[in-house]
């Protein structure tokens, strides 16, 4: 287990009920169906990711407009390195993108998780339309 600041879990929570549309879609129409495990909103370290993998090592980021500052840029660019130096693999994702191209998305998640579980290269991913369960 990953350690984590405990000042964080009020928030996570509070992120976890309060989600941007950009993760309601990746989670409620790919993440939650998925066959690797994904949470939301996991504290690690000193940072909340908005999506985790414990199993593939993943960190998922939506980035919004506001990411996009030069000062935000460089905040995010040192959590990406403090976040890699745990041996974890970041993938900052557009929201621009989930509207976009969400299958490609689901793609390039699908694709990653894969690289980094070479054995699960068989799995059967959810399609990017919704799995019902």
């Amino acid at each position: 287990m990953k350690e984590y600041n405990k000042a964080n879990i009020r928030l996570a929570k509070v992120l976890r009920k309060n989600m941007t549309p950009w993760e309601r879609k990746l989670w409620y129409e790919f993440l939650r169906y998925y066959p690797i495990r994904f949470q939301r909103q996991k504290a690690i370290g000193n940072y909340i990711a908005d999506f985790y993998s414990a199993k593939a090592r993943i960190v998922i980021e939506l980035d919004g407009g506001d990411h996009y500052t030069t000062e935000q840029t460089e905040k995010d660019i040192v959590r990406t390195k403090e976040l890699e130096s745990m041996n974890l693999t970041i993938l900052r994702i557009c929201n621009l993108d989930i509207d976009r191209n969400f299958s490609g998305v689901c793609e390039y998640i699908d694709l990653t998780v894969k690289k980094s579980l070479p054995q699960s290269a068989s799995l059967t991913a959810p399609s990017s339309e919704g799995a019902k369960g």
